[in-house]
């Protein structure tokens, strides 16, 4: 085991390896949880071959393999094992678009090309890649491996449905190739859906057969300022009836948020004058120019005020205006994530049910931690609401962090009542195993398992995740 690295510099090269204290600092885990256990060191392979040699040596050598992607995760699945030796394999250096093709609309890329290296890439050739988010940083291989979503699957779907073929090393080292970018392809099972989601468990994704779609010709975004979420949910139901499958978002905004948001920054930049308890940002788009939908988007908004259920609001008249909307939103993620002690949560419910969760929710967490402070906000669309929460005023960071468990578990109490989900596009990782098995059935778990033991029979593959 102590020669493990020398083995896979002769594998990799020199430059493929770290081994020093210093340097495996910054691969010991995510956003979420940072792991202290035995880490040998990190791998970096630049190709599949080497990909396939470095999971054949770390078998024999009966040492774990932690695969990481950007390290932008929130549920712990880049976190090195801590109970035993492992080696983390990073994919950084496979970064490579192999493809883009225009007439079929699918790009093939590696692993470690990040989410805004293929989006750029897709815009450059007048196409859109329809998975979005705010962690632009994060590589392809972690958002399949963990099925990300986003702010447009209401539109278009989580990352699993970006997918129409894979490549991937078990854990034996064999290569499984299915990057043919067919669109219809019913010949046995569809393998490439049990490793989309499965965190790196069942196998490591070093590249991906991804779809395409005309780039938006024409855009809408508006932010609406309304008293409630019962109107909010009203409002979602309009657009859907006025804009049918041109809404690409649907992301509520509570006033918590956007203070959190401009406290952060240091400036308040209210994106109307009226100030309400909550806030939807709105957004259509359509390939064809012929779709009038900034039209429609001011029809909608006269219609919502003049009936009482939107109170003011505000259209982006140019690019500069839209991305000043979109900062609101995503303004309040990074300040979450950069606020000591703040709970992030990542459940999801019926998006009839999401008003009850709420309430409920608020009414738990308060129980539990008197003063505590909900941010709920995001995805109304597909019902993922973050039910954040920050500490009470005057309550230290990890005072209230030692609390997140309790708080966590009343979250997703209420979540799991009303017939939702404790991980909506986070992924189980190491956080939420507990959580999994309060909401899967003893056959479902034995299922998970039964793929686990198939496919990596060692249990070298991200140790400690999901099961």
């Amino acid at each position: 085991m102590t020669a493990l690295p020398a083995t896979l510099r002769a594998l990799v090269g020199d430059d493929g390896v770290l081994d020093q204290p210093g340097d495996l600092a910054g691969y010991r885990g995510d956003f979420a949880l940072q792991s202290d256990g035995p880490l040998l060191a990190v791998v970096r392979p630049r190709s599949t071959a080497e990909v396939t040699a470095v999971v054949r040596a770390c078998a024999d050598a009966g040492v774990a393999l932690t695969p990481r992607g950007g390290g932008t995760g929130l549920a712990g699945g880049a976190a090195p094992a801590m109970d035993q030796p492992s080696v983390v394999m990073s994919f950084e250096r496979m970064r490579a678009i192999r493809a883009v093709d225009t007439v079929g609309d699918v790009m093939i890329v590696e692993a470690g090309c990040s989410l805004h290296e293929a989006r750029e890439a897709a815009a450059h050739v007048g196409r859109l890649l329809g998975l979005d988010h705010g962690g632009l940083s994060s590589q392809i291989g972690g958002n399949l491996a963990t099925n990300a979503g986003g702010n447009n699957v209401l539109r278009y779907g989580m990352a699993r449905e970006q997918v129409l073929g894979l490549e991937v090393v078990l854990a034996n080292g064999d290569v499984l190739s299915q990057l043919s970018p067919l669109r219809k392809n019913n010949a046995g099972y569809d393998l490439r859906q049990i490793f989309l989601g499965s965190e790196g468990t069942l196998g490591l994704i070093t590249a991906a057969a991804l779809k395409l779609r005309p780039a938006p010709a024409v855009r809408a975004t508006a932010c609406l300022g309304l008293q409630t979420l019962d109107a909010v949910l009203d409002l979602f139901v309009r657009a859907r009836a006025a804009l049918g499958e041109a809404i690409s978002a649907f992301e509520v905004l509570p006033r918590a948020g956007l203070d959190l948001h401009f406290g952060h920054v240091g400036r308040a930049r209210e994106p109307f004058s009226t100030v309400t308890p909550w806030a939807v940002l709105l957004e259509a788009d359509s390939a064809s120019p012929y779709f009038d939908l900034p039209r429609a988007v001011e029809e909608l908004f006269t219609a919502a005020i003049e009936d009482g259920i939107v109170v003011d609001g505000t259209v982006a008249a140019s690019e500069a205006q839209r991305q000043t909307l979109w900062t609101l939103r995503e303004g309040i993620a990074h300040a979450m994530i950069e606020t000591p002690g703040s709970l992030k949560s990542d459940s999801a419910v019926p998006v009839a049910a999401i008003g009850a969760f709420v309430a409920g929710a608020t009414l738990a967490v308060e129980a539990v931690v008197p003063g505590c402070r909900p941010v709920p906000f995001g995805h109304v669309g597909d019902g993922n609401i973050h039910f954040n929460v920050l500490p009470p005023v005057g309550m230290a960071g990890e005072a209230f962090k030692a609390r997140w468990g309790e708080v966590t578990e009343a979250i997703e109490a209420v979540a799991l009542g009303l017939g939702g989900t404790v991980s909506a596009e986070h992924g189980i990782g190491a956080i939420k195993r507990t959580a999994l098995r309060r909401m899967r059935s003893e056959t479902e778990i034995d299922a998970m398992q039964r793929l686990k033991d198939a496919f990596d029979p060692q249990g070298m593959l991200n140790p400690g995740k999901i099961l």
